[in-house]
């Protein structure tokens, strides 16, 4: 009987079909990537269509807003917000991939870009500030991967404590040391200007940027890069697929998933350092200066599909989104600015409803008990 069935079935026995369903399912023409593919070509048609908007009808809100996107201002603004987006969304691909979903992203930014600014105040040296605000979220992504892959706990309870302990941490020791949630000014990071190209419209922005932004370009072509052409992104990719083909190939699947974790925490602490260090100063009020970017980073990667290209578009995206509303306040069009600020956040719910689905990591915030001890 059951030979007969695998016969007519065309499936071997004890095999489970459907993860063959599924591998027909991404790859096919209508997988996850169409609707990113459709998502995005909507966003270039639309920004298209405001541009001729704005070309055809210069004094209405289309042309202010035409305007206001071919502005080069507006992409160097873009640039500079992107950064903690972008750097925490590389840092939560490289964990996630690897098996641990860290939704702390938004704490690792928090202390990194107090303690940034702290180290900064006490030793006067920038750049000793920005490499004190990455130790402090390695140490606290650190405690991250011992919680969760040593003694197993919830990823996801783990990382919202991870995002409560610096919320509460940060303010509080700002508030101890400085008598204010808020720390002083210190000395900002100034920004690198190649003459000539730097003149250039609109891309002359790429040109003229602080040292975080090209930093940044460089994380994103080198994510990209360790992902795609070394052996240690396909020990990550492999950590989260499918642990136990790692496992029995001779490598240890918890200290592939620690080095990961490792990883986001080095780069959120980049991310969160250059927030704090680009404007001089830490603000601890309400939600941090942070204010909910390490959640957008976690949507722009899932956005992006785990590519660090593609999550690097996707936090350009919404960042752009943020410059433009910014700008777009200051104009005194008579719309209220409370309903221009939400502009952004309302795009990432709308972006989320039409991505489609996002195909996670297989073990993605599965436990594995490694074999090699």
């Amino acid at each position: 009987m059951s030979d007969s069935s695998s016969e007519t079935t065309g499936v071997n026995p004890g095999v489970d079909p459907e993860p063959d369903k599924e591998a027909t399912r991404e790859k096919g023409p209508l997988a996850p990537q169409s609707s990113r593919g459709l998502t995005a070509w909507a966003a270039i048609g639309l920004i298209a269509a405001l541009l001729l908007g704005g070309t055809a009808f210069p004094d209405t809100i289309l042309g202010i807003l035409a305007d206001i996107i071919t502005d080069k201002d507006t992409f160097a603004a873009a640039l500079r917000l992107s950064v903690p987006i972008a750097f925490a969304a590389l840092g939560g691909i490289f964990s996630e991939r690897a098996g641990v979903i860290n939704i702390g992203l938004e704490g690792l930014l928090i202390i990194s870009a107090f303690t940034a600014i702290y180290v900064t105040d006490i030793t006067g040296e920038i750049w000793v500030g920005f490499s004190g605000g990455v130790v402090a979220s390695v140490l606290l992504a650190l405690l991250f991967a011992v919680v969760t892959i040593e003694f197993r706990a919830d990823q996801i309870i783990a990382g919202l404590a991870v995002w409560l302990i610096a919320l509460g941490l940060a303010p509080f020791a700002s508030q101890v040391i400085y008598n204010s949630p808020n720390t002083p000014t210190v000395g900002t990071t100034r920004s690198i200007s190649v003459p000539v190209l730097a003149e250039i419209p609109f891309f002359g922005a790429l040109f003229s940027a602080s040292p975080s932004v090209y930093m940044l370009l460089i994380a994103v072509v080198a994510s990209w890069y360790v992902f795609e052409r070394t052996a240690f992104g396909r020990w990550v990719r492999a950590s989260g697929e499918n642990p136990k083909a790692l496992d029995t190939a001779g490598v240890n699947v918890n200290r592939v998933r620690y080095a990961g974790v490792l990883i986001s925490g080095v780069l959120a602490g980049m991310g969160g350092s250059a927030l704090s260090l680009d404007l001089g100063q830490f603000t601890g009020n309400g939600a941090t200066m942070v204010n909910g970017k390490g959640f957008i980073a976690i949507v722009a990667y899932l956005f992006g599909n785990y590519n660090p290209i593609g999550a690097f578009l996707a936090t350009m995206l919404f960042a752009g989104l943020d410059a433009i509303q910014t700008v777009f306040q200051l104009q005194g069009i008579g719309l209220p600015q409370q309903l221009i600020r939400v502009i952004p956040f309302v795009m990432v719910i709308v972006i989320l409803a039409f991505v489609g689905r996002t195909r996670l990591p297989e073990s993605a915030g599965e436990h594995y008990e490694s074999g090699e001890k």
